[in-house]
């Protein structure tokens, strides 16, 4: 309470609200952004305006998530914010693939917070999505990971349990897991996940081998559980999205 009330009397003698928009402005691997209850931007950051493929904020504030991004994701992310504003409970570091306007596709971690009126509502969110940074492969956090990084992958088909990794590290679960965050930005769950997704998504857009197969490569019990997962992560099905990165490596446009 004693910090809410020195913020809101910084807030007092401010010449407008403070936001964090000019902040976040100068971040380049981090979107932000403020919705209403309506689930429509209200503050944006360059970056957000840019992954977009758009040139100024005016074409996002005001509009939805549905009415900025292509379908099928645009959807995907409105109903996220839905969620979060019905229940009034946050959304944590949720591990997403994200599809840019040039095809290429990054990892990021999102995080979505209510903003809650004094009887408990949502009257808005706030959030931000940050990318995941590539490692240093020469670094000696890595090299101390290597053995782990290099058995997961030998074995995706059949993928280690957490336990299992840490034993073969020769450290707990809990420092196993305070290092893959340190090098990946990511607990060894989520590793594991965004390593069999990555997989499953190289073989989706390189191979014409059927979604099945690739479940059972890619260490899942069988299609439907494959397909949960990566539509979690991607907000597509896995045949959508072989569709739509099989048209746009011949041109056409088939949209996400």
């Amino acid at each position: 309470m004693l910090s809410t009330n020195l913020f809101n009397q910084i807030g007092a003698q401010l010449q407008s609200p403070f936001t964090g928009e000019a902040l976040f402005d100068q971040l380049s691997d981090i979107v932000f952004f403020i919705k209403n209850a309506r689930c429509e931007y209200a503050v944006v950051n360059h970056t957000l305006v840019e992954r977009c493929g758009l040139q100024d904020k005016s074409q996002i504030v005001g509009r939805t998530a549905s009415q900025v991004f292509r379908p099928p994701l645009g959807e995907s992310y409105e109903m996220q914010d839905r969620r979060v504003l019905k229940s009034a409970r946050p959304l944590l570091m949720q591990l997403e693939l994200h599809v840019y306007p040039g095809r290429d596709v990054g990892w990021c971690l999102t995080s979505k917070l209510p903003l809650l009126r004094p009887d408990g509502q949502a009257a808005g969110l706030v959030g931000v999505s940050q990318d995941l940074r590539v490692p240093d492969s020469n670094s000696d956090d890595y090299r101390q990971l290597a053995v782990v990084v290099d058995y997961a992958k030998a074995n995706i088909a059949v993928p280690p349990s957490v336990p299992e990794l840490a034993e073969l590290a020769g450290m707990s679960r809990y420092q196993l897991d305070r290092r893959m965050v340190q090098v990946f930005g990511l607990t060894t769950g989520q590793w594991l996940v965004k390593l069999r997704i990555d997989f499953a998504e190289r073989l989706l857009s390189e191979t014409d081998a059927p979604i099945a197969t690739i479940a059972v490569d890619a260490g899942y019990a069988d299609q439907s559980a494959f397909t949960r997962q990566f539509r979690q992560a991607t907000g597509l099905s896995p045949r959508k999205y072989r569709q739509a990165r099989r048209s746009s490596s011949k041109g056409d446009r088939i949209d996400f």
